[in-house]
């Protein structure tokens, strides 16, 4: 696609182009809900995995962990990449890489394949923070709080309507149709990111910080194995101490690295900056919420009648039950913008952790029947919707255009960090109180286990709030006309 110049255009205009700004933010709203499904791809087959791939579970545990930690490397990376050499090369590069990694997913039939193409899975992930952070340089400003809402809102949206839709595939089809599925989605993506967004001038002149990148992943990829294996591997042991110490010890050199450096991969003193600094803290208990009750929630749908809280439903319905969940985010993203408009960014997160707390108080007082969970998960995905929305916002007006990418990136791993920190806690309360069903069967979590789970993602999601509140505000801007957002919404 063509090249335009957006030195003819003023510093707050997107650049021109022929494509409707509507199908433009559709195209990377598809792209990212795409690439946001991997999460839970493969959840509803986890446990048939070691029978499926001929492997020990522990060895197919990774094939859940791999993309999560493609993920965890990639969005910062990609971010960087996107504000060197263009964001819709980037784009298109991620898209490419999630075809090949659901092919070779697809293709697989032993275990170790199957974590490869995962993780290239995982690595796809960058398209979602590259798509965020490109949003104001090919939408009118007017439309840009509506169209970050929406695209922030695609990583919930991706994970929520992901479970039911694999379960579906994996129960009613081979299981190697998940991956085919993801490949032609993939694919489209390809085509839509290449011939429908626009390849802007948005590169600035760096060269690229290979050994930042490398330190980086290195120090990424240890810290969350040890955080993701630690219940697994046992907290004390020592392939977890020296994962979680090891990596932590390699991202403060990659700090000392980074501060030396005239083009880093991430600047530090940027990224410390309060407002950056408290949305990425406030950017990890979030995540840490909207995570506990995806960890949660199906779990007690799905535990046996016989226990006296547990709701019976199967996998599917399990899923179907949390879906309207994360819709429930996408339906939020004209709300989210015009309270973007109205109080700003900082004020919509801190209520947008509000709200996420309020959900997970009324799932400890309803619990008793799936429509009750139903109802806590909307109003706790409300709030995610909102939060996720306000956090892309705050990042890109406290950090220089030629760092957007870069820091949506580092935000968005901020958030994964507080979902692997949520699975681990998560499942450390859960086997703190347990009850057997009968002599010689394996414990279950008891109904205060799961109360103490609702407890502990109110409280994380509060202090995000509280955080929030204390990162220096700036006045909203005078609100424009509405019918464009409503045009956007609808597409």
């Amino acid at each position: 696609m063509k090249t335009t110049n957006p030195s003819k255009t003023p510093a707050d205009a997107p650049a021109p182009t022929a494509v409707k700004p509507q199908l433009i933010i559709a195209v990377l709203c598809f792209g990212a809900l795409s690439a946001a499904l991997m999460q839970t791809l493969v959840l509803p087959i986890q446990i048939e995995l070691p029978r499926l791939l001929h492997a020990a579970a522990s060895d197919t545990s990774w094939v859940v962990t791999a993309t999560l930690l493609g993920g965890g490397v990639a969005m910062p990376v990609a971010g960087r990449l996107g504000d060197i050499i263009g964001k819709q090369r980037v784009l298109v590069g991620s898209s490419v890489i999630l075809v090949i990694g659901s092919i070779v997913c697809a293709l697989s039939t032993s275990v170790w394949p199957m974590i490869g193409g995962r993780f290239l899975q995982g690595i796809a992930m960058g398209f979602i923070p590259v798509a965020i952070s490109m949003v104001r340089e090919v939408v009118p400003a007017h439309m840009a709080s509506t169209a970050i809402a929406t695209l922030s809102a695609t990583m919930g949206v991706g994970g929520a309507i992901g479970l039911p839709l694999a379960a579906w595939i994996a129960q009613d089809y081979n299981w190697h149709a998940l991956f085919w599925v993801s490949a032609g989605l993939a694919a489209l993506m390809v085509v839509a990111t290449t011939f429908l967004v626009p390849n802007v001038s948005d590169g600035h002149p760096a060269s690229i910080d290979v050994v930042g990148a490398i330190s980086l992943a290195i120090g990424l990829i240890a810290t969350l194995v040890g955080i993701s294996k630690g219940n697994e591997w046992g907290w004390a042991s020592t392939n977890t101490l020296l994962c979680v110490v090891g990596g932590l010890l390699v991202l403060v050199l990659f700090g000392r690295y980074e501060l030396r450096q005239q083009d880093p991969l991430v600047d530090l003193r940027t990224t410390a900056r309060r407002p950056v600094l408290l949305t990425n803290i406030a950017a990890m208990l979030i995540g840490f919420g909207m995570m506990a009750q995806s960890i949660v929630v199906p779990q007690l749908l799905e535990m046996p009648k016989a226990t006296g809280y547990g709701l019976g439903q199967s996998i599917l319905e399990a899923g179907l039950w949390m879906a309207p969940g994360g819709l429930m985010m996408m339906f939020l993203a004209p709300v989210s913008s015009k309270l973007m408009t109205t109080v700003g960014a900082r004020i919509t997160l801190a209520i947008g952790a509000g709200v996420i707390g309020a959900g997970y108080l009324v799932a400890l007082f309803m619990m008793s029947a799936p429509w009750q969970l139903l109802v806590a998960s909307c109003i706790s995905m409300a709030g995610v919707g909102i939060g996720y929305a306000a956090m892309p916002t705050l990042i890109l007006e406290n950090v220089p255009p030629a760092e957007a990418g870069s820091g949506v990136g580092i935000n968005t791993v901020m958030r994964s960090i507080g979902t692997t920190v949520a699975g681990a806690v998560m499942a450390s309360l859960l086997t703190s109180r347990t009850i057997t069903l009968k002599p010689g069967t394996p414990a279950i979590p008891s109904s205060d286990a799961f109360k103490l789970c609702f407890l502990v993602g109110a409280v994380a999601a509060l202090v995000g709030g509280a955080i929030a509140l204390t990162i220096s505000g700036r006045r909203p801007k005078r609100a424009e006309p509405a019918r464009d957002d409503l045009a956007l919404a609808e597409a």
